[in-house]
């Protein structure tokens, strides 16, 4: 990079730092190192969900799977939207757990249910986070290899030192440290901070890929080019997709209603001033969605165009002939071994595919498999060999996108997007190692503590180190750990021991009087095995699971087996045998794992409920409501009906009324009436072609949301800096109750117990 490359992206950086030691002065309570002492605004939520949501992990795996699937499964996603809009209208989940007052999800847990299970509970969730964001540093590492062309190794006089570690560990203290400064408080304003300094730059690389390619000549070329049942722009045409297909989009929508709160931390749960304001944010989050959607679609078709355009065909042999450099570099420690393995990969020719003569391209077919089927050669079919192959593979995905970049963008730009991804990469790295890190201290370290005991110095201390902890846990998993899987899938299988089984305890637990602990710990623990299960099954089935099979002749009886049974729900699911990969992807064991524990927490529950709990003390309803969050009620009129059904209650202003409808308008009628089911019904008498999906995808993909992510681009700017100043304001006139630290005595948080104990009285 020249140096206005790296003073792009490092300026930026420095502020964002700054900002984060800055706000140190503002923690007077541990609610403020846990939650901004409840002072977030709607729209510094929506901008700090805004700038985790725009991580280098959630791109790359965006990238995984549209590079496989193209457009057409997103427009089914269309089908999920009446029931994620209404559940955001209405605040289901989120609403309820903002009137408990809980500073953490265990929190919740033990006032519901009882604190062993806040205990096992919060320690599974942290575990299963810390697993499936455990790579997470190592994406950034080759990332920044790749994109900058970095060396494995640099040598500094007599040391030579890892690149890869390097970038992990700088990487992880930028993030630990933000943590350490002022928990959730500093994360919160520095994302804040980072989204508004995303909201233009992201502008200028959709404008800038939607200049450099042709729509209609390239981009829609290379979609059109695809086997029957692997189309990338007809969605009826879609029956030989495996992984990422129509069942994937089944789980996606069980799990809507199950995990409305499963992951809730700091400010996108618990740190709204109001309930109302977090309701809101979720709102806002709709609008949000379309700015960071179209980056990832724009970045997305960029890559599969110059990999699949004859016109870029000699780009594309350097760019996978890089990609293969770079994992050489990485995995095959041997030089000899290594120059051999790249004379082959240099010895694949320029594939140069016209599109409409040749044979379309298919997952089977594709210009990548040259590259894999020259990997497996190489490496051997045995068990050893084949995770090499798989881990190739995966690998080879992951760095597209880095050396694609690397090839497209000019001066400025390079370092435009250097700067937009080390952002991401610490918006992202910091949310989530608090996430696990403060689960742990308020969950499994608090509650042994007795009431009075834990000062607020020692409170953040406990923090502090166990948030190092999971940064060395990091360190370790990104240099040990071997991905072998899609990022999408690696991350459902790990992070589902915790999310297949806690949805029914947690949605449950909040709008039922009738669920028990037993109920509760009977739903977690078969999701936690039900998943760990298929984490071990897969993880070992290429090095020694379907090795074995095939030493003692199973192989065909197993694979008969598997088939039948998943013959039922053909195209969607099959399950065939494979060297490489277990037969039973994740999102289909996670389906299974989600379903078993929601029966089994309703049985277990009705089976051992003795008396209905007390919902009204822990949501603060009624007599128990707190000053200044009581909740105006009207009563259901035909005049009101409607603006219930959409959410909107007296608590509306009439901003926040035209916020709702305009979501109502976009979502529901726009994408869902509009977008899809008009288009279902037009495609029922007339079925379009290639060319009218490719203006459909345009207009929807593309135009629509474009102009919605310029809009949204000024709306947040402004929304975000004013509260921002807002809360500054708040944050110095705030006094803190130190009792507002999470512990929990008889079902009640402590900071409230004299007081609802004397309301029970009244």
């Amino acid at each position: 990079m020249s140096l206005i490359d790296w003073l792009i992206t490092l300026v930026p950086l420095c502020v964002v730092m700054w900002l984060g030691f800055y706000v140190r002065r503002y923690v007077t309570g541990i609610s403020d190192f846990l939650a901004c002492g409840r002072l977030c605004h709607r729209y510094v939520i929506t901008n700090q969900v805004l700038a985790n949501s725009l991580g280098l992990i959630t791109l790359v795996s965006y990238i995984e799977v549209h590079y496989k699937t193209g457009f057409a499964l997103a427009f089914w996603g269309s089908f999920t939207l009446p029931l994620s809009i209404t559940l955001s209208l209405l605040g289901i989940g989120t609403y309820r757990f903002r009137e408990t007052r809980s500073l953490s999800v265990g929190q919740f847990l033990e006032m519901r249910y009882s604190r062993s299970l806040r205990i096992f509970a919060s320690f599974l969730r942290s575990i299963a986070e810390m697993l499936a964001n455990m790579i997470m540093p190592a994406v950034a590492a080759r990332f920044f290899i790749a994109y900058l062309g970095l060396p494995q190794t640099l040598v500094l006089g007599p040391l030579r030192i890892s690149t890869f570690l390097l970038i992990i560990v700088v990487t992880l203290v930028l993030a630990i440290t933000l943590i350490c400064t002022a928990g959730q408080l500093s994360i919160t304003l520095t994302d804040t901070l980072q989204a508004l300094l995303f909201l233009p730059v992201v502008l200028i690389f959709i404008i800038f890929v939607l200049t450099k390619f042709s729509w209609s000549n390239e981009i829609v070329q290379v979609m059109s080019d695809r086997a029957e049942g692997e189309s990338f722009l007809n969605p009826y045409d879609l029956s030989k997709l495996r992984d990422f297909n129509l069942f994937m989009l089944l789980t996606t929508w069980v799990g809507l209603g199950l995990h409305r709160v499963s992951g809730i931390t700091g400010s996108s749960g618990g740190a709204a001033v109001t309930a109302h304001e977090g309701k809101m944010a979720n709102l806002l989050g709709t609008w949000r969605s379309a700015f960071d959607t179209i980056f990832y679609v724009v970045i997305a078709v960029a890559i599969i165009t110059v990999l699949h355009h004859s016109k870029f065909a000699t780009q594309a042999k350097e760019i996978r002939t890089s990609i293969s450099q770079v994992i050489a570099d990485e995995k095959i420690a041997d030089p000899a071994e290594r120059a051999q393995f790249m004379e082959k990969i240099a010895a694949i020719p320029e594939q140069h595919h016209v599109i409409g003569k040749d044979e379309p391209y298919s997952e089977k077919n594709s210009p990548d498999q040259v590259y894999f089927d020259t990997a497996q050669q190489h490496f051997g079919l045995d068990g050893a060999g084949s995770q090499r192959t798989q881990e190739f593979k995966t690998l080879f995905r992951q760095m597209m996108m880095p050396v694609t970049m690397r090839h497209l963008l000019p001066k400025g730009l390079v370092g435009l997007f250097c700067m937009l991804i080390l952002l991401f990469i610490l918006s992202t790295d910091d949310s989530r190692i608090y996430s696990a890190s403060s689960t742990l201290v308020q969950d499994c370290v608090v509650p042994f503590y007795k009431e009075g005991k834990l000062p607020m110095e020692k409170h953040v201390f406990w923090i502090r180190l166990i948030s190092i902890f999971v940064g060395v846990f990091f360190v370790f998993g990104s240099v040990f750990m071997s991905q072998l899987d899609y990022i999408n899938l690696f991350v459902k299988i790990t992070y589902g021991m915790w999310m297949a089984g806690c949805g029914p305890m947690l949605m449950f637990g909040l709008y039922s009087r009738f669920g028990t602990t037993a109920g509760a710990w009977c739903s977690l623990l078969l999701g936690m095995f039900l998943n760990l299960t298929g984490a071990i099954f897969q993880r070992c089935w290429a090095s020694l699971i379907y090795p074995w099979l095939e030493a003692h002749e199973m192989v065909e009886s197993v694979g008969s087996l598997l088939e039948t049974l998943s013959r039922p729900f053909h195209p969607w699911v099959v399950w065939e045998m494979n060297r490489l990969k277990f037969p039973i992807n994740s999102y289909e064991i996670y389906l299974i794992a989600m379903l078993s524990s929601l029966v089994v927490y309703i049985v277990v529950s009705l089976l051992t409920k003795k008396e209905p709990f007390n919902l009204e003390r822990m949501l603060h309803r009624g007599k128990y409501a707190i000053e200044g969050e009581k909740k105006i009620q009207s009563a259901w009129t035909w005049k009101t009906v409607w603006q219930k059904l959409i959410g909107i209650t007296p608590e509306y202003s009439r901003g926040d009324k035209a916020i709702a409808w305009g979501v109502f308008a976009y979502s529901i009628i726009y994408k869902f009436f509009i977008m899809f089911i008009l288009v279902i019904i037009l495609n029922s008498f007339s079925k379009w072609g290639i060319k009218g999906w490719g203006r459909y995808f345009f207009v929807s993909n593309l135009a629509v949301p474009g102009v919605a992510a310029a809009l949204t681009a000024v709306w947040f700017t402004i929304g975000g800096i004013r509260d921002l100043a807002r809360m500054f304001r708040d944050l110095k006139n705030r006094k803190a109750n130190p009792l507002d630290n999470g512990m929990v005595s008889g079902h009640v948080s402590l900071a409230e117990k004299e007081k609802l104990a004397a309301i029970d009285k009244q």
